[in-house]
Parts: C-alpha cells; sequence; structure tokens
C-alpha cells in the first residue's frame, strides 16, 4: 500500500499542472531544458524564457551549434550563466557520443557536462519513467516538515538520506516505463514534489490550507511550520563594494566584455570596479577608456547576492563627449535595440539598466 500522501499529492499535481507549459510533454530536450531552468530560477522568470529559447534553439543540434553570446542572450534573466553553457556542453556531447540521441539511463545522463543527480533524476523520471528520484531545495523543504526533520537540509548526507528514502519508495510503489500505459507516476511524483515545494509549501507564508498532504504533515499538525526546514550555511557571503559606470555617449552606453573564466564568465556589463571611487577617479577610468567625461551624476545605490559574495554597488552615470574613436580595447558602445537583443546583461546591474533604457 503506498504512503497515505503519495495518491493526494498525485491527484493535486494533475489538477495544477495544466498552467505550466514545461509540464506538457515527454520529449527529453524539452524536458532537459525546462529542468536546468528552474534549478535557482523564480517560476515567473522560466515562463517566458522557456518559451524563448525553444523557439530559437528547437532541438539538440541547434543548442549544440548556437554561438555563445546568442546562448547568453537567451538565457538573459535566468542568473547561474554557467547552466547555459553546460546545457550547450552537454548537447555537444550528445551529438558526438550518442549520435544526437538523448540518453535513456541513469548511469548515461550522469556523463553529460552539468547533470547531477537532480537532472538526471528529473529527466529520467519524466522522460523515461525510471524511478529515481529528483531532489531539489523545494523537495527537501517538503520533506522537512513533513518529518518535521532538525536535520540541515544543506547537509549532504541529509540530502542522501531523503534521496535514499525517495528512492525506495519510488521502486516499491511505482513501476518504471509505466508511462507506455497509463501516465506517468515515477514523473508525475517527482514533478508534483518540486511543484509542491514551489507554489504551496514555500519558504515563507506556505499555503498550507490549499497543501494536498497536509493531513500527513508532521509540522502542520503541531503548528512547527515556521521552524522548518533547518538550514545552517557553511560559509558566510564575502561583501565587496563596486562603482559602476553607465557612461552615455548621447543614445549610446559603454559595456565591455567579461573574461571567459570567473564569475558572470563571457557576459557583458557596464564598467565596473573594486571599491567606492571618487569623482576624480571616475575621470581617470572613463579617459582611458578614449572618452571625455562631461558631467557625472549619482544613480544610487543597489546590491546583488551571488552564491559566495554580495556585491554593494553605488552607480554614476557619466556623461561623456562624442570623441568618435578610437577607443580603447574592449570598449564596445551599444543602443536601446542592441541592449534588448544582442547584448546579455547580468541581473547585477538590471537596476543601472533600467536606468539607461528609461532616459534613452
Amino acid at each position: 500500500m503506498r504512503p497515505p500522501f503519495v495518491n493526494p499529492l498525485l491527484l493535486w499535481y494533475n489538477e495544477y499542472r495544466r498552467d505550466l507549459p514545461w509540464r506538457h510533454t515527454s520529449d527529453p530536450y524539452r524536458i532537459y531544458v525546462s529542468e536546468i531552468m528552474l534549478q535557482q530560477t523564480r517560476v515567473e522568470a522560466v515562463r517566458e524564457a522557456y518559451v524563448r529559447f525553444l523557439n530559437a534553439l528547437p532541438d539538440i543540434e541547434s543548442l549544440a551549434h548556437v554561438p555563445d553570446d546568442e546562448l547568453m542572450k537567451l538565457w538573459e534573466g535566468l542568473g547561474y550563466y554557467r547552466r547555459a553553457r553546460g546545457l550547450k556542453a552537454a548537447a555537444q556531447k550528445i551529438m558526438t557520443d550518442f549520435g544526437g540521441t538523448f540518453p535513456g539511463t541513469e548511469e548515461e545522463l550522469l556523463e553529460l557536462p552539468g547533470v547531477g543527480r537532480y537532472t538526471a533524476g528529473a529527466v529520467g523520471s519524466i522522460a523515461f519513467g525510471l524511478a529515481i528520484p529528483a531532489v531539489d531545495g523545494n523537495v527537501m523543504r517538503v520533506i522537512s516538515r513533513m518529518q518535521e526533520s532538525d536535520e540541515n537540509v544543506l547537509n549532504d548526507r541529509r540530502v542522501k538520506e531523503v534521496t535514499d528514502m525517495l528512492r525506495a519508495l519510488m521502486q516499491k510503489h511505482f513501476h518504471e516505463n509505466e508511462k507506455k500505459g497509463q501516465g506517468n507516476p515515477c514523473g508525475d511524483f517527482n514533478q508534483a514534489l518540486f511543484e509542491l515545494g514551489a507554489c504551496i509549501c514555500t519558504p515563507k507564508d506556505p499555503k498550507c490550507s490549499e497543501c494536498p498532504v497536509r493531513e500527513s504533515c508532521g509540522a502542520f499538525a503541531h503548528g512547527t511550520v515556521d521552524r522548518y526546514p533547518v538550514r545552517i550555511q557553511k560559509t558566510k557571503r564575502k561583501a565587496e563594494k563596486r562603482t559602476v559606470l553607465v557612461i552615455r555617449d548621447g543614445d549610446l552606453c559603454v559595456l565591455r566584455k567579461r573574461p571567459d573564466t570567473g564569475l558572470l564568465a563571457g557576459l557583458f556589463e557596464f564598467p565596473n570596479y573594486p571599491g567606492s571611487l571618487a569623482e576624480d577617479d571616475i575621470i581617470v577610468r572613463v579617459r582611458e577608456m578614449g572618452l571625455e567625461p562631461i558631467r557625472i551624476r549619482s544613480l544610487g545605490d543597489a546590491k546583488h547576492l551571488f552564491s559566495h559574495v554580495e556585491w554593494d554597488m553605488t552607480g554614476y552615470e557619466v556623461t561623456v563627449a562624442s570623441p568618435g574613436g578610437p577607443y580603447a580595447e574592449g570598449v564596445i558602445l551599444a543602443s536601446h535595440k542592441d541592449l534588448a537583443l544582442t547584448y546579455a546583461m547580468p541581473s547585477a546591474f538590471h537596476a543601472y539598466l533600467r536606468a539607461f533604457m528609461e532616459e534613452t
């Protein structure tokens, strides 16, 4: 007999998924793209990006051959751009090692660049009906509340414990490849768990009154939902001050491309520098680009959190005379249209990007 929470969960998910465009396919490529997008990204951001991405890159072959700058632009707004690079690297491996056909076993999926246990579980179960779990932060939160677990959800041992528990449940109560008959219980179960965590069992203000598994939830029964999950960060983010320059030459702004390795690798950015630059320092920096500043005004402060570092930014708009070049190496002048269609700008700079767009 299945655990009592399973059937209510599956019934709820069958109704809920009608509004999710990425939950209406068994195509492993589309599932793979959606699962990578949904990692560390809000559902609202994925809806439009998913359609945009697949319209431009409808299959493995097109993804394997897309130019990097075009790929980054398609990924704009989703953050963690290394995920997009992993997608392309995996597509290239599928083309060379698997004849362009998506691999259909857990072991083969784990051979793909950027594919870990979660993604292998998601693609394997949804596309191929394999009885393997897909455990992400949403699933850890749901299970922690159901079990009232005081274990740290960021601990690898705890993640493995939950993964092993769910794998045993799936192998006992679901049949692999049952999707060839009526439904796909393995895929539906995984999707139901992480959608429940994403939309009902949320980190703050969970919608317990709407939860289909509340009768099986220890935290709900005892009024302790706000205590779980337990999250103990191993390290604190390092704080860095940076000065961001939005340099305007008429209706154009100055961009530069970041190095191909490291944080935000290969993306375009407004020129920015460590520390809090004084006005004299800003003038020097702008002149080093072959531009002549004629006005500087403050754009205020902004903050952006990366996984291991926090940027505390101060922005300035610098209006420059139009010298017509020559400019320093790496200086790019971009129009409003260029920023909208060509250059991928990390979300770290979006506060200052909006300031430029609104005044152009």
